[in-house]
């Protein structure tokens, strides 16, 4: 029950902590283009085709209040991502340094964001994208797939029979392919383009500093290891 309060009480502290940090980066990077995404949505004389930016009930209102609400989510979430994160390197059972910490930080980024992005980049309001269900199923089991490969490339203790597939896992869902959509939307091309890039680019800080900030944290205890 200890180990668990201590895991619960890391993943709050550091996800926290990285989720406040992504939050000023998207206000850096990524609100700019998502603003200047909305003139030209709310430009065009129809609504951007499956867009999902429709009536969805109340929202927050704009300056103060969106940006408390927002710093707040973006912070759970930071704290949710975090607790998946020890939760997997404390099945691993092993000690847990900064170094480690960052390539835990990493593995976590390729799965959460970089194998997706490839087939399914980051869109910004106005974009033309496939509808929402089948997005949401081929994010889920182009996660599940990395994971489960980058855990069978470094599973020493396995045959190299069965590690072999950790080559195969993540590839699969690019083979089987994305969801795509015929439709055009109203974004320009170079938007949509720096708006994929800032959003990996604030994925990869996010989880490169969720990273080492567990293994700075958990490095004070017992060893490292969580």
């Amino acid at each position: 029950m200890d180990r668990f309060r201590r895991l619960v009480l890391l993943a709050i502290l550091t996800g926290a902590i990285a989720g406040l940090a992504l939050f000023v980066v998207q206000q850096i990077l990524i609100v700019p283009l998502i603003e200047l995404a909305e003139t030209f949505e709310d430009a065009a004389p129809h609504a951007a085709p499956h867009a999902d930016h429709g009536d969805e009930g109340w929202q927050p209102a704009p300056g103060l209040q969106r940006i408390g609400l927002t710093a707040v989510s973006t912070m759970l979430s930071g704290i949710a991502f975090a607790a998946m994160l020890l939760g997997a390197i404390a099945l691993r059972g092993r000690a847990l340094t900064l170094g480690s910490g960052a390539l835990w930080g990493l593995a976590a980024f390729a799965c959460f964001a970089l194998a997706p992005a490839l087939g399914l980049p980051p869109q910004p309001p106005g974009a033309a994208v496939a509808d929402l269900y089948p997005r949401q199923l081929w994010w889920l089991g182009t996660v599940l797939a990395t994971a489960a490969g980058l855990w069978l490339l470094t599973e020493r203790a396995l045959p190299w029979a069965v590690r072999a597939l950790g080559l195969a896992l993540p590839v699969l869902p690019h083979l089987i392919g994305a969801p795509t959509t015929a439709e055009v939307g109203v974004t320009p091309p170079d938007l949509i383009r720096a708006f994929g890039i800032a959003s990996i680019a604030a994925s990869l800080f996010f989880w490169l500093l969720l990273g080492v900030l567990c293994g700075r944290f958990a490095g004070r205890r017992e060893g490292g290891v969580v």
